[in-house]
């Protein structure tokens, strides 16, 4: 009897540890700094994402869904990758808030690698397995403003990795030519995958709310504007 009090002790005591809502999506975003992306491209890139998590219509959107698991790192070159915010859970405004806050306080910790996107993907997919829960949608959210130019690419990726059952959004900040229509038939993966487009880091703010949006609500988001 005592060791099975002992038993049912560690039980509950793992148990209060999980969510009590079930877990409806885990998402992984993948912020570039490889060396086309500028300081000030950098903070604008940090304090985008920080805005958007502390955006009332996305907070709302979080506790619509009874909470998100959430994870960031920054990528550039091969084996170049960062976590920014680990595996945390956000339910409210509090913890979206506490998430931003340590996003935006983060340094950078590269700056002249080249732009290592594939294996910035596969980064991704290890992350994703790593999530405390399973939950009903897996998403990873890549942003960067430019094409592969170092070790092999996404599509490459897609074959060495497990990408069962992930979806792979992407935010394009479009200043080079041709970065858009690379991101389209390159990255964009897996169920109901979509791309967010700013021709500038300007915007990036409002770009990549309409994004979580998107992607918090999943099928129940109506329509974004353009």
């Amino acid at each position: 009897m005592r060791a099975l009090g002992i038993m049912v002790f560690a039980l509950g005591a793992g148990l209060s540890a999980v969510p009590a809502t079930a877990c409806s999506l885990a998402l992984v975003m993948a912020m570039d700094v490889s060396a086309s992306v500028d300081a000030r491209e950098h903070r604008l890139q940090l304090d985008g994402v920080a805005g958007a998590l502390n955006d009332p219509e996305v907070i709302s959107a979080i506790e619509s869904v009874g909470g998100i698991w959430f994870h960031s790192f920054e990528w550039s070159g091969r084996h170049k990758q960062k976590t920014q915010v680990d595996w945390t859970f956000l339910t409210d405004a509090g913890s979206a808030r506490a998430a931003a806050t340590a996003l935006a306080a983060t340094s950078r910790s590269e700056t002249e690698f080249p732009t290592a996107l594939g294996y910035a993907l596969g980064h991704a997919s290890v992350v994703l397995k790593q999530a405390p829960e399973q939950c009903r949608r897996r998403v990873i959210d890549v942003a960067g403003d430019g094409i592969n130019n170092e070790g092999f690419g996404p599509q490459n990726a897609y074959s060495a990795f497990d990408f069962a059952g992930i979806t792979v959004n992407a935010l394009v900040v479009s200043e080079v030519e041709g970065t858009t229509d690379y991101y389209a038939r390159e990255v964009l993966h897996g169920p109901a995958a979509f791309m967010e487009v700013t021709r500038d880091f300007d915007d990036y703010k409002t770009a990549m709310t309409r994004k979580l949006l998107r992607e918090i609500r999943g099928n129940q988001f109506a329509a974004a504007k353009p």
